[in-house]
């Protein structure tokens, strides 16, 4: 009699604590995929920390500063969409990549050398025309990366990729300002591209979407297709998703913008605080994630789009709820650092998911346009919610309304969570699921 194998496969699942087994498990595109993504952000983060500084020790206006990020923001609008319709027109997602690469490695050399306004906007609407080529096409690869394997898993080791290189960079970007050179970041983001432009001409991105997006002389898709695809009738499905990413990428994005100045600001009890506060913030916001990415992101990963999308904004509820009452306490610093606790565990299940959710409510012709406008979101929320936020500590002089507000628009948030549901599935035949009830996905895979 035949010995069962079963107690062999069991210890075979648990015996795999080493981060070689660990990263072994995904398949070697996706394992491109997140490698890009982390040279990229190791890259970035530096730039995007540090440049304000930069500039600022350059005699930079703080308008002046402002302008360069908004035109990078404007332009990088319109690369999006550019980057989304070439996608959906069958352009592989390798060249929308090495594109920005090239861009990034001029936009820093340019940066590099800057002293003067002109050559700190060039660099910067470089920048932005970089990344909007850029989020599109490396958002669209994870699931074209995932053949065999479960796509919403696949987000979140891009995420954790992207959390560990933002991470990495501004601990670099920190170092070298001790050691006045803080302008080195931009040669690391330079270093950082080329390594990946070797990546990429050694193994380009997977992309098996070409036989399916031939277009026959009408410039119709020649694959049979579901009548729910023509024209604009996929978009209304996403407005509930895009909807909830521009308020979350709103609070992230008040993270970095309005939190600093409430801190210094103080609050109705809670004394004014030292710039260096910020800082530290900072560094335990992206330690905090980097630590939760990948096991937060993974376990939302089996469960339904709805409860991903859920968990985060609820994240963000208690997070804000956190910092309003940290206004009226004397020791409100403590309340402050423990909300960023459930922001980071709400960024990491809301990032994944929001992905995965706009691939999975998108028929494959047109799932690059769907990326560029997820990444919008990203762009929206960073322009509109410091304006928003500025104005309400202009006015209240503290920040209990502002977090009281968003903790509000975040709960607010939940009912749209109902429409949302996977409609497609996540792979290369996109096959319209039929069931109206809100289906998980294939998420069974084990955390490991």
């Amino acid at each position: 009699m035949p010995v069962p194998r079963q107690p062999v496969v069991l210890l075979s699942v648990f015996a795999r604590p080493k981060p070689v087994h660990w990263w072994n498990q995904f398949p070697a595109p996706l394992q491109e995929v997140a490698s890009i993504r982390l040279l990229t952000s190791l890259g970035a983060g530096g730039v995007i920390y540090m440049t304000p500084i930069i500039f600022h020790q350059a005699n930079f206006s703080a308008s002046q500063v402002g302008q360069g990020l908004a035109a990078s923001a404007l332009i990088g609008t319109v690369a999006r969409l550019l980057s989304g319709v070439l996608l959906d027109r069958g352009l592989r997602c390798s060249w929308p990549v090495r594109a920005a690469a090239v861009l990034a490695f001029i936009a820093d050399l340019t940066l590099l050398r800057a002293h003067g306004f002109e050559g700190y906007l060039a660099g910067q609407l470089l920048i932005g025309i970089a990344a909007g080529l850029y989020f599109p096409a490396i958002e669209l690869a994870v699931p074209l990366s995932c053949a065999g394997f479960n796509s919403s898993r696949g987000y979140a080791l891009a995420r954790s990729a992207d959390a560990l290189g933002v991470a990495m960079g501004a601990l670099i970007g920190a170092i070298f300002t001790a050691f006045g050179l803080i302008r080195a970041v931009y040669l690391v983001e330079s270093v950082a591209v080329v390594l990946m432009l070797i990546v990429l001409s050694l193994r380009p991105l997977p992309d098996g979407r070409a036989a399916l997006l031939q277009l026959d002389s009408e410039g119709q898709p020649t694959q049979a297709r579901d009548p729910s695809t023509d024209g604009w009738r996929w978009l209304p499905p996403l407005l509930p998703v895009l909807a909830v990413s521009i308020v979350a990428t709103g609070m992230i994005a008040l993270m970095q913008s309005a939190l600093p100045l409430d801190l210094v600001r103080g609050g109705l009890a809670r004394p004014a605080l030292s710039d260096s506060w910020s800082g530290a913030l900072i560094a335990l916001q992206l330690t905090l994630l980097v630590l939760l990415q990948w096991p937060v992101g993974n376990w939302v990963a089996r469960r339904s789009l709805s409860f991903g999308l859920g968990m985060g904004l609820t994240g963000f509820v208690l997070s804000a709820l956190l910092l309003a009452s940290s206004a009226l306490w004397s020791g409100g610093i403590v309340l402050i650092c423990l909300a960023m606790v459930p922001l980071a565990f709400g960024i990491a299940a809301f990032l994944p998911t929001a992905a995965e959710a706009m691939v999975e409510e998108t028929p494959l012709q047109h799932r690059g346009l769907a990326m560029a406008l997820f990444s919008q979101c990203f762009a929206i929320s960073a322009t509109g919610a410091p304006l928003v936020a500025g104005a309400l500590l202009d006015q209240q002089g503290h920040g209990l309304l502002l977090w009281m507000l968003m903790a509000a628009i975040c709960l607010g948030m939940l009912p749209l969570l109902k429409a949302v549901r996977p409609r497609y599935t996540a792979n290369l035949n996109a096959t319209p699921l039929e069931t109206l009830s809100n289906v998980p996905s294939t998420r069974t895979a084990s955390l490991r």
